[in-house]
């Protein structure tokens, strides 16, 4: 356990939450079970994010008058997998240099690019320390990268010195007021053109005798989750990758996180065949985890868009994030959305070049979402 220097407040590093209550953890992060106690414990523990698999937890403590009052996600990363911001090309540049980009310190939640508080605190001074902290930390390494934090977190890292970056991710929106009466009123928002096309391809799989059921909380069975691990991995393996995730951490994630799990399960015959996990909070649905257990033409698209705009028309959400990258999702009614992080190098002169090229860089995610935009599904 290690020690850092942060004023009056005391701040220190471990690598497990096994000795931080939950309570106390959780009361810092409301509403967000992607920062939960429990979330990430599941984790760590399960071994898909530890020194192993390249994800070596530094969490920063800053406790008063031995309470909790702050705290930070932190990563040691010898790698730059399951992060969805991209900056193998800093790493090829300092390689080819003769330096060592890895280890860096990262911040963000492991295999999940969903915007949340990195800065685990209620006041803007304890962010602040734990900011200090992590540069501080990041002493030992090439560098700190805090990913997708919220617009008021971007603005306190900026203030410290981190270069900030500008991604697109894909989100759907209900429509003001009471929302969309159902499916077909959403539809009747977007063009002939992509109207008709979104009514073919669910058509299609239809056709193919395919019907998906929606399964929350406890109607997740043992068999359920064993069935979606399978396909999840056979996902991972078709594109001849490895997956973060285990069976382990699954099971610990229904049991601890229930209320927050939705499994939309596609079934053929009696049969399942495919599966995607999601994960319910605050008005919002998060897409997550997919897996199909044979090809089936255009069904991935019905169980983790329409099925999961379905759900979030019927339960009356506000929003659907969709995940990371993906323009076919314009199409089916998921807008391109801004996303931030911040970066800090130890490096003087590959921090001087990284901030050239992160302005450049931002002027082309400008001119990309505007474009996007142009293209809307939407009518106009």
């Amino acid at each position: 356990m290690e020690r850092l220097r942060a004023g009056k407040e005391h701040i220190r590093v471990v690598e497990s939450l096994a000795g931080v209550p939950a309570a106390a953890w959780n009361a810092l992060a409301p509403g967000e079970p992607f920062l939960s106690h429990e979330f990430l414990s599941a984790l760590i523990d399960t071994g898909c994010a530890s020194a192993r698999t390249g994800w070596r937890p530094q969490i920063l403590l800053l406790e008063k008058d031995n309470q909790l009052a702050g705290a930070m996600p932190l990563f040691l990363k010898s790698h730059s997998y399951g992060e969805y911001v991209f900056d193998w090309a800093w790493a090829d540049a300092y390689h080819r240099h003769g330096l060592q980009y890895y280890p860096k310190l990262l911040s963000a939640v492991p295999f999940t690019p969903v915007t949340g508080p990195r800065l685990l605190a209620v006041n803007d001074g304890d962010r602040k320390a734990l900011v200090a902290a992590a540069l501080e930390l990041a002493g030992k390494a090439s560098s700190l990268h805090v990913l997708f934090p919220p617009a008021a977190e971007a603005r306190l890292l900026k203030e410290a010195g981190m270069l900030m970056r500008r991604t697109v991710q894909f989100h759907w929106e209900n429509a003001p007021g009471e929302g969309y009466a159902d499916f077909d009123d959403f539809l009747s928002n977007m063009t002939r053109r992509r109207r008709k096309n979104i009514r073919q391809e669910r058509r299609r799989v239809r056709d193919a005798g395919v019907s998906c059921r929606w399964l929350r909380g406890s109607e997740i069975e043992a068999r359920h989750w064993e069935f979606f691990e399978r396909c999840y991995r056979r996902t991972y393996a078709a594109h001849r990758s490895s997956p973060y995730l285990n069976l382990e951490f699954f099971r610990r994630l229904g049991a601890t996180l229930p209320r927050h799990c939705l499994m939309i399960l596609a079934e053929r015959a009696g049969r399942p065949v495919a599966a995607t996990l999601n994960i319910v909070a605050g008005g919002r649905l998060f897409g997550r985890y997919w897996g199909a257990a044979e090809h089936i033409p255009l069904l991935h698209f019905e169980c983790c868009y329409y099925q999961a705009i379905e759900f979030a028309i019927a339960e009356r959400l506000q929003f659907f994030e969709g995940g990371a990258q993906g323009e076919h999702k314009l199409y089916r009614g998921l807008m391109p959305v801004e996303t931030h992080s911040a970066h800090w190098l130890a490096h003087p002169a590959f921090a001087g070049a990284v901030e050239d090229y992160l302005k450049r860089e931002g002027a082309g995610i400008t001119r990309y979402v505007n474009e996007l935009n142009e293209h809307s599904p939407f009518k106009a």
